[in-house]
C-alpha cells in the first residue's frame, strides 16, 4: 500500500496555496492550488536542460550563468555540476519559501545547491531582471519555470516568451551565449519568434515513452547586430 502524502510546508500566494509535500524519504511534490508543479522523482528534463545549456562553457574562465526558477533545485545542480569552480549563477525565484524549503526539507535531493559559493538567490521577476541587466551580462539564460511557452502564448508581449522579451535575452547574452527554455510541450511558434529574433535553434524532448517534456536551446548568432 502506498504511503500517504504529508504535507509539510504551505504558502499562500495569489494563484492560490503553495505546498510542499513528502512521501517517503526522497518522494517529493511542490503544489500550487493543488495542481502537481515538479515532482522529486520525475525531473530528466530538467537536468538535461541544465546540462545542455551550459556545456559550451565547461572550459570558459569565468562563466556567467542566470536561472530563473529554482524549484527543487535540479536544473540549479545540473548547472553548477557542468559549470566550472569560476562561474557565478544567478537564481531568480519569486517566492522565497522556495528557496526555503530547497535549504531545508529538499537540500539533500541536490547536495543543497542553493548554498552553493557560485550562487546568488535573487528574490524578483526573472523578466524584470533580464530587462534591466546590461547587455552582454550573462553567458547562458536558463528558463525553468512552471509555464513554459505555448500555443496561447502572446506572441509580442508576453513578458518571457513574446517577441519584445526574447529581444531582451538576446541584449543580455554575450555575443554567442545560449538561451535554454524548458516547455511543457513543443512550441513550433516560440521556435520561430526565436529564430527571428536571431537565435539558432534546436529542440529536445528528453526521455523514452510517456509524456516528454520540451526544451529549447537557441543560440545567440553573433553575426547579427545586437
Amino acid at each position: 500500500m502506498a504511503k500517504p502524502w504529508i504535507t509539510l510546508d504551505r504558502a499562500d500566494t495569489r494563484e492560490g496555496p503553495l505546498e510542499l509535500r513528502r512521501r517517503g524519504e526522497r518522494d517529493f511534490l511542490i503544489t500550487l492550488d493543488g495542481l502537481v508543479l515538479m515532482n522529486s522523482v520525475a525531473n530528466r528534463s530538467e537536468i538535461v536542460l541544465g546540462q545542455r545549456g551550459c556545456r559550451h562553457l565547461q572550459s570558459h574562465a569565468a562563466p556567467r550563468a542566470l536561472v530563473g526558477g529554482l524549484g527543487m533545485g535540479c536544473t540549479l545542480r545540473a548547472v553548477l555540476d557542468t559549470l566550472p569552480e569560476s562561474a557565478t549563477v544567478t537564481v531568480a525565484e519569486l517566492n522565497p519559501v522556495i528557496v526555503n524549503w530547497c535549504r531545508g526539507p529538499l537540500a539533500a535531493l541536490t547536495g543543497a545547491a542553493v548554498n552553493d559559493p557560485r550562487v546568488r538567490i535573487e528574490i524578483c521577476d526573472v523578466a524584470k531582471l533580464v530587462n534591466a541587466a546590461t547587455p552582454g551580462s550573462f553567458d547562458v539564460i536558463i528558463y525553468d519555470l512552471y509555464r513554459g511557452p505555448h500555443f496561447r502564448t502572446d506572441a509580442q508581449n508576453d513578458p518571457l516568451y513574446g517577441s519584445r522579451a526574447i529581444a531582451s535575452v538576446r541584449r543580455a547574452l554575450g555575443r554567442t551565449g545560449v538561451f535554454a527554455v524548458w516547455g511543457e510541450n513543443y512550441d513550433d511558434r516560440f521556435v520561430q519568434r526565436l529564430q527571428a529574433g536571431g537565435f539558432a535553434v534546436a529542440t529536445e524532448r528528453p526521455g523514452r515513452g510517456g509524456l516528454r517534456h520540451a526544451i529549447f536551446l537557441a543560440q545567440r548568432l553573433a553575426e547579427s547586430a545586437p
